[in-house]
């Protein structure tokens, strides 16, 4: 592969990758009117050959109610993208979750700022 394709490779998954984030912000936990990616529950979006996606994510507290439904919801958004082949949402505590995680946008929506 030359430089060329290797750039061409590189903008295609930062271009699928942007896709991927968009996906991730229709995805709300419904007890906050912010989406995950905004409240910085998205630790690593990682796309792998063939377009399988990795998300390793966390959740506001292990209790979360809503701990089966946002990771599901994530996967079905995400398989949406087109080109996606397979989505594997992921769950970890550790580093366990801080609202500093949260976007700006996000603090000053829900009145950290």
């Amino acid at each position: 592969m030359d430089n060329t394709e290797h750039k061409t490779a590189s903008s295609d998954t930062l271009a699928m990758k942007e896709q991927v984030v968009e996906a991730i912000k229709q995805v709300y936990d419904p007890e906050i009117p912010v989406d995950v990616y905004e409240l910085g529950l998205i630790y690593e979006i990682n796309i792998f050959p063939v377009n399988n996606v990795h998300i390793l994510m966390t959740l506001t507290s292990p209790a979360c109610p809503s701990a089966e439904e946002i990771p599901g919801e994530i996967e079905m958004k995400v398989k949406e993208v087109e080109g996606i082949n397979d989505v594997n949402v992921e769950i970890t505590f550790d580093p366990p979750y801080a609202t500093d995680m949260m976007s700006e946008a996000a603090r000053l929506e829900l009145g950290f700022m």
